[in-house]
């Protein structure tokens, strides 16, 4: 299929593109990497009246480190986030990631910032920068704002931007030393959206866990922070058996049957991925 008509404008700079998204009204879109709005508007799942290009505006590339963390900017492509060693140093978790965004033709032309103003409830990134406790940075014509990621994702393919709103950045802040990553999902084959995924960070002592955030995606609207899970984890009676995982995970997760897998297939996989990350950031909370 074609895309419906559409008028097209080229934004130089993020207060260009503030203003033609301001002026044009409701009916712009954005568009960078187009990986997953080019498809949208060739289904005409989105028929926008003007499509304002970001593609090009320099000032939103880059990642750089500051005095407080790391931060990426929104039109950073995937591909140089899976290439770059300040990600790979500084938020490994996002390194380890990037590789199961899709496929390599994707990553070359999707930006971070796509990926999260697309909010794909089993996208890996947005689940990363929930674990991570990271911060998204908007500009609209109030000026910019702040809003936690976790916050951040309210919905299916829903945010918490406002429509005069663009996403300019990401802040990442500094990780201790003794924090670990795990990212893992379970697909029916490689590229394909996850049945279930967990990205998660946990902080330790020796082989003690001090804190953790695991964060499912592919098992409800949004990116979850699974809090009785975590309560469950650091708790003093804890038993790592799947039995217990999936209890916990059921009061934090609501995952719905679908074509891919049944709400109950999807919830005991959570409980899977958990317990197998568990195993492998502390080796003493094995299953007996």
């Amino acid at each position: 299929m074609k895309p419906a008509a559409f008028e097209y404008a080229r934004a130089h700079s993020v207060a260009e593109a503030v203003q033609l998204l301001a002026s044009l009204g409701p009916g712009a879109r954005l568009i960078a990497g187009g990986q997953s709005l080019i498809p949208a508007l060739n289904l005409r799942l989105a028929t926008p009246t003007h499509l304002i290009d970001i593609g090009g505006i320099a000032e939103l590339r880059g990642i750089a480190v500051t005095g407080s963390g790391m931060r990426i900017g929104a039109g950073t492509r995937q591909a140089e986030l899976q290439r770059s060693g300040l990600v790979a140093q500084h938020a490994p978790l996002i390194a380890e990631a990037v590789p199961h965004i899709a496929h390599a033709a994707i990553r070359n032309r999707g930006t971070i910032g796509g990926n999260l103003a697309h909010a794909d409830p089993a996208s890996e990134l947005p689940a990363c920068l929930v674990a991570l406790d990271a911060t998204i940075i908007a500009r609209g014509p109030g000026g910019e704002r702040s809003i936690a990621a976790v916050e951040f994702f309210t919905g299916i393919h829903t945010t918490a931007l406002k429509p005069d709103e663009i996403l300019t950045a990401i802040d990442i802040p500094s990780r201790p030393g003794n924090e670990k990553g795990h990212l893992a999902e379970l697909s029916r084959r490689q590229g394909d959206y996850a049945m279930a995924g967990l990205a998660c960070v946990a902080r330790l002592k020796g082989n003690a866990l001090q804190d953790i955030r695991p964060v499912f995606f592919g098992v409800a609207g949004q990116p979850v922070l699974a809090k009785e899970a975590k309560a469950l984890i650091l708790g003093r009676r804890f038993s790592n058996s799947i039995t217990a995982l999936r209890d916990a995970l059921a009061k934090d997760l609501a995952p719905q049957n679908d074509l891919q897998a049944s709400a109950e297939t999807r919830l005991h996989l959570a409980a899977v991925l958990l317990q197998r990350c568990l195993a492998s950031l502390s080796p003493e909370m094995r299953a007996a």
